[in-house]
């Protein structure tokens, strides 16, 4: 259950007025949350992992904060991309979105993004959109033209605010639509089928529906016609989040979302360029560094499987979530060395008390804490770390910040283990302060989604994991050919040969994954 009215100083940043604005929900203890999900053509890749994380994150402070949040990430499972895919690939669309989501979903888990409430689909909301869509026509905000249905920008003296572009910059259809709009800048709520193309019947003939009013009667749907927050990337303000926007407003003559949040974009650390700086901040971003398909972003199950999940969340984690995020394997190497500092902390702390750092009870809502009752310069100075952590998340979720101050923890930890030399005189009274400590160091980090569990040791903790790694791929990938050319006895030989090994292959609808036998 919510708090009936939690009273904390949180403040977020709100990309539709440019300012931090003091955060302040529609129904008192309760928000409503969406962010905009994949479009599930391919698997997924690094960059699609930052916003769930974040936002993950989001859900998990705003609870401890003692509200009741319900988070909604959508699936675009009806798209032109599908289209082609499926195609290409001699597979329905709905069978290639099956699978591509399971692979979104299963890399979710492995990042620790388990806070997802709802994750409704785009085909499964048809019926949603076309009354959406009907109720824009009734209203004067969308025409039929020649089986298409646009949203006409014109009628909307407010459109472009959230991206500080005028309807005169949208970019709409081109081809045989551009000849139906009314102006260039309309854009299409429905498109009529073309041959061959997966469709639903609609009072405007058959055809499937266009990709920003997917997500206004999706968000519609769950959480009304206003919420709290919206997410997403930069690269999503403008068209779809602006146009998303105008949609909502003008169909129900109110403010679609609260508080608009985006997130920065990730580039790789080899390339030149880059995202955001000023744009970061009013809009209008160039996103042609981003990490992307299209730049052969990929690999997301190796990569976790040479880093672990835990790693690669605290590397999206140690940044802003506005700022751009620089992604390597050298960075997420750095983030694996910074984290190795708090695993070595815990094995002291177990050989010291005999107990495991995973299962200390903690609190799990702000309101819970209480300051401890002894008096000791250690537990100060961790109290006083802990208000700096909850001020940094306060101030527009500053999980960058956040983590400089659970590092302080850690130092301070071992300090107290140091002076008072617990590891070969095991004071009972200095052990109960150092529970106390680790307590506290266990429910920040629970805020940020780690250290919940122990981790796997990742295969790039050894200089030979990279390789070791690549050529997994590479076996895989030969066993996979061969697989397909149905040549099984080589395909089954490869198996059989690498658990010999140690190495167990499974293979799946998402494709094959490995790991070493424990």
């Amino acid at each position: 259950m919510p708090d009936s009215s939690p009273a904390y100083p949180i403040r977020v940043y709100n990309t539709l007025s440019k300012t931090k604005e003091a955060f302040e929900t529609i129904h008192p203890g309760s928000v409503g949350m969406y962010l905009c999900g994949p479009t599930v053509y391919a698997e997924a890749h690094i960059g699609h992992m930052v916003g769930p994380v974040i936002f993950d994150t989001i859900k998990r402070y705003l609870t401890y904060c003692g509200y009741a949040v319900t988070w909604v990430v959508n699936i675009t499972d009806v798209d032109d991309k599908l289209i082609q895919r499926s195609q290409e690939r001699g597979i329905s669309m709905f069978q290639l979105a099956t699978q591509m989501t399971a692979d979104y979903l299963s890399n979710l888990q492995l990042l620790g993004v388990d806070q997802i409430d709802r994750m409704p689909r785009a085909t499964d909301s048809i019926d949603d959109i076309i009354a959406f869509i009907e109720e824009l026509i009734q209203r004067g905000f969308a025409y039929e033209s020649g089986g298409d249905v646009f949203f006409d920008v014109t009628k909307d003296p407010e459109y472009g605010r959230l991206s500080n572009r005028s309807a005169d910059e949208q970019q709409g259809e081109g081809g045989g639509a551009a000849s139906r709009k009314r102006s260039s800048g309309d854009f299409a709520l429905w498109k009529s089928a073309k041959p061959g193309e997966p469709s639903w019947p609609s009072p405007w003939g058959d055809g499937r529906p266009g990709w920003h009013i997917e997500c206004s009667a999706m968000s519609r749907g769950i959480l009304g016609k206003t919420f709290d927050i919206h997410g997403g990337g930069l690269d999503l303000v403008f068209p779809h989040h602006e146009n998303e926007l105008a949609q909502s407003r003008c169909c129900h003559g109110q403010p679609m979302v609260r508080y608009w949040l985006h997130n920065g974009l990730m580039r790789a650390s080899t390339e030149a360029g880059k995202v955001g700086g000023r744009s970061e901040r009013d809009g209008s971003e160039d996103v042609s560094g981003k990490i992307s398909r299209s730049k052969g972003a990929g690999g997301l199950a190796s990569l976790i499987a040479r880093h672990t999940g835990e790693r690669i969340r605290f590397f999206l984690l140690r940044s802003h979530y506005r700022s751009t995020t620089i992604f390597g394997d050298e960075p997420l190497l750095e983030a694996g060395t910074a984290l190795e500092s708090f695993y070595r902390l815990f094995e002291r702390f177990h050989r010291v008390t005999g107990k495991s750092f995973y299962e200390l009870p903690f609190a799990t809502r702000r309101s819970e804490f209480t300051p401890p009752k002894e008096s000791n310069a250690l537990l100060a100075e961790l109290t006083t770390l802990r208000e700096s952590f909850l001020s940094k998340m306060d101030d527009d979720f500053n999980t960058g910040g956040a983590t400089a101050d659970l590092f302080e923890m850690a130092r301070a930890l071992n300090r107290f283990i140091d002076s008072q030399s617990l590891e070969e005189n095991k004071t009972p009274a200095a052990i109960d302060t150092l529970q106390t400590g680790m307590q506290i160091l266990r429910e920040m980090a629970a805020l940020l989604g780690i250290f919940l569990k122990p981790v796997p040791k990742s295969t790039a903790d050894d200089s030979s994991g990279k390789l070791v790694g690549d050529l997994m791929e590479l076996i895989l990938k030969l066993r996979a050919d061969a697989r397909s050319r149905k040549d099984f006895a080589t395909s089954d030989a490869v198996r059989d040969g690498l658990q010999a090994v140690g190495v167990l292959i499974q293979d799946g609808k998402t494709g094959t994954t490995w790991q070493v036998k424990s």
